[in-house]
């Protein structure tokens, strides 16, 4: 007995292989949201929220690719356009960071006045860890700022010499992004990510708890606030105060 053939085999296997394939490729999108997020010390379901977006259209675009290479196209037009035009949202809060334009611009900065101390991030735009620490180290300098404690950035995306004379690695696989150094008297007295005995670069999430205990931030903070650049003047007296002074001056001579 022949056995009939079933003309809906091949469509079906066709199935199985796409669902296999998308199965395989959503699974891996998991975990490399995991591991991203986890590397850049996010653990805020807003962050993995934002990385599982960015993930999904990628993995979406590699699935459009697989179905239809000119549906591919269109999706991944549509994804650049989407990113253009809608960014993602920017800290907005208050703030009291002085962001560098140049390198030299820094280095005078860290020289003009050394009763300054000066904390200052070194970070690129494009850096997913960066982009996290925006918002971190805006709310510490609104809470820490003083006349002698400082905050400052410089992206060293667009000034790699600042990167390159405080020996900050700025490259696409660097793990040193974002570094944080704290400088007084005009000299780097810490930094974080900092290395080893032996040269190994030490692991830092740059949450807002690890960077107060990094720096010792509340402690820095009483330091420079007992010993501030510019002493209260007396306030000065009232034009009616002086004049009666004046009056009572006269009445004693006479």
């Amino acid at each position: 007995m022949k056995k009939r053939y079933d003309v809906t085999e091949p469509f079906v296997n066709f199935v199985c292989i796409q669902l296999k394939r998308e199965t395989e490729i959503l699974f891996f999108l998991a975990i490399v949201v995991m591991i991203r997020t986890r590397k850049a010390g996010s653990v805020t379901m807003i962050n993995y929220l934002t990385s599982s977006f960015v993930y999904t259209k990628v993995a979406n675009s590699i699935l459009w690719f697989y179905q239809d290479i000119r549906m591919g196209l269109v999706y991944a037009v549509l994804f650049v356009l989407v990113g253009l035009v809608l960014p993602e949202p920017t800290y907005s809060g208050p703030d009291k960071v002085t962001y560098f334009r140049t390198a030299a611009g820094l280095e005078d900065e860290l020289t003009r006045d050394k009763r300054v101390t000066w904390l200052v991030a070194f970070y690129t735009a494009w850096n997913p860890t960066c982009v996290t620490m925006a918002p971190i180290f805006a709310r510490l300098s609104a809470d820490y700022d003083l006349d002698n404690l400082k905050f400052g950035k410089i992206d060293v995306g667009r000034y790699p010499d600042a990167a390159k004379a405080h020996r900050v690695n700025d490259s696409s696989m660097s793990k040193q992004l974002p570094t944080i150094i704290l400088f007084r008297e005009g000299k780097e007295a810490c930094r974080v990510p900092s290395f080893d005995s032996t040269g190994k670069l030490r692991k830092f999430f740059c949450t807002e708890d690890n960077i107060k205990a990094a720096f010792d931030l509340n402690n820095l903070y009483k330091e420079c606030k007992a010993n501030p650049l510019k002493h209260r003047k007396k306030p000065a007296a009232k034009p009616d105060a002086l004049a009666e002074d004046v009056d009572s001056n006269h009445e004693k001579i006479e």
